[in-house]
């Protein structure tokens, strides 16, 4: 009985926090590639790594 009302209490809680407003966002989300490429991050000289 206990766990229902567990369970319940999470359910309802997830309702009114948002968790299920938006259920297709994320699907949709990764088929499109993002307006700008991120540019890989500068390499370190090897003798500065090095010293580290």
């Amino acid at each position: 009985m206990s766990l229902g009302l567990l369970g319940l209490g999470a359910f309802l809680w997830a309702l009114k926090s948002g968790q299920f407003d938006d259920l297709d966002g994320a699907a949709h989300r990764i088929l499109f590639d993002d307006d700008a490429p991120t540019a890989p991050a500068p390499s370190e000289p090897r003798h500065v790594a090095e010293r580290s």
